[in-house]
């Protein structure tokens, strides 16, 4: 989640990955894409790997990205360097992007709230709050 640029924060806050500020959230969701939980925010300049171990999550089964590899978690295959890629290995790979695709769409939604779609510029010590208050909200729009 890209927040304001706030210089007191130093490179904490840098993502090198997204070559940007922000925070790490990690989320839960179901294979139907509904949202089930929303991490606390951790500072955008630690791996996914860690912000998912400092996550309530990590000692739950699941799938993630090429960022969690070794996590434990089902993901996806790596390209053999400087080979083609088994043809077993682009089916499975095919078959673990559509079950990921509901996650993203979970992540899309949580997004619809304009206070997560936009740069956040309000007080860091108060985004925990923020991102408790619209998972709060979503289940509610959801009827949960």
């Amino acid at each position: 989640m890209p927040t304001w640029d706030w210089a007191s924060e130093g490179t904490t806050m840098y993502s090198g990955k997204h070559r940007d500020i922000g925070f790490n959230l990690q989320v839960a969701a179901t294979l139907a894409g509904d949202l089930l939980a929303v991490s606390t925010p951790v500072p955008g300049s630690r791996h996914d790997m860690y912000a998912w171990r400092q996550s309530r999550f990590a000692d739950r089964e699941g799938m993630g990205d090429l960022g969690y590899v070794g996590s434990g978690l089902l993901t996806a295959r790596r390209k053999p360097p400087g080979q083609e890629r088994p043809a077993a290995d682009k089916v499975f790979n095919k078959s673990i992007g559509k079950l990921r695709a509901a996650v993203e769409r979970a992540i899309a939604h949580l997004k619809d709230w304009k206070i997560l779609a936009t740069r956040y510029r309000g007080p860091l010590n108060r985004f925990p709050l923020i991102i408790e208050a619209v998972t709060a909200l979503s289940f509610y729009k959801k009827g949960w």
